[in-house]
């Protein structure tokens, strides 16, 4: 089973939209797909219309000695199972600061589910913390979605030194430029300072559109409304890149991943 978590630091930069979209197309390509939405907000949840709640919340599930099959729940789309939010991951943190190895406890209750899924999505609240910490250590790569503005690149600036020393575990990085409106100047000059450097990130980009947002309307993804739209194609793109990505790192061939500094040196020009 491959593992993917859909994390930034920053909110608000599409980081459910891309976890249901890229969930959706593994799926339609034949693979047994799992996405847990880890956020308390349950937007995830919401976009599959499941109620945002597990029996005896994040606490049970994380000291639960059984399978975590109890609480998957099917969607309306074949191959494509989904571990609900609920309120109570709020208080995830504590539930982990329980545990003698919390960083790793993430990983453990995964695991028997290994063999029942080829890839397992995670869709993270925006944060540092030991949850984060957690999901680092039980995923195989970080796809992060960066809008094209000086904050977003600053997070993922944050994200890549506090990566720097992880040591043994680290998950590839994988940014790629989300929410891209070409008709804003800002978001011109860091696509093509991108796209100029050796930043790392992934060469799709998804645009702001209308047919993304309006996933809260028809509480699904893209491609099942929409699937011949622009946003459907580039999701389909931003899966087979990284795919190739994930599984090349996985055969001990990761692709050139982005570098702090590299990222620093775009953040400043900017600023000029």
């Amino acid at each position: 089973m491959h593992s993917l978590a859909v994390y930034s630091i920053k909110g608000g930069v599409g980081k459910t939209a891309t976890a249901v979209n890229l969930a959706y197309v593994g799926a339609s390509l034949g693979y047994r797909v799992l996405l847990w939405d880890l956020d308390p907000q349950g937007a995830t949840s919401y976009y599959l219309r499941v109620k945002a709640k597990v029996k005896g919340g994040g606490r049970r599930m994380l000291q639960a000695k059984s399978s975590l099959d109890r609480w998957i729940l099917g969607s309306d789309f074949d191959g494509f199972d989904l571990l609900p939010a609920d309120f109570s991951y709020r208080h995830l943190d504590l539930v982990l600061q329980e545990s003698k190895q919390p960083r790793q406890k993430l990983a453990e209750v995964l695991e028997p589910l290994t063999s029942q899924y080829d890839w397992l999505l995670l869709d993270c609240a925006p944060s540092i913390s030991l949850v984060s910490e957690g999901v680092f250590e039980a995923v195989d790569a970080l796809l992060v979605p960066t809008i094209p503005t000086t904050l977003s690149l600053r997070t993922l600036e944050q994200l890549l030194k506090h990566l720097k020393d992880w040591g043994r575990g680290r998950p590839q990085v994988l940014p790629f430029l989300s929410m891209l409106e070409r008709r804003k100047s800002l978001h011109r000059k860091v696509a093509e300072a991108v796209a100029r450097s050796e930043a790392g990130f992934l060469q799709t980009a998804i645009p702001f559109s209308a047919l993304v947002e309006a996933m809260g309307k028809h509480r699904s993804p893209v491609a099942a409304y929409s699937p011949r739209c622009g946003p459907a194609a580039c999701f389909r793109k931003l899966w087979a890149e990284m795919e190739t990505a994930v599984t090349a790192g996985a055969d001990g061939h990761a692709l050139q991943e982005p570098k702090a500094k590299v990222i620093a040196e775009i953040h400043k020009a900017l600023q000029n």
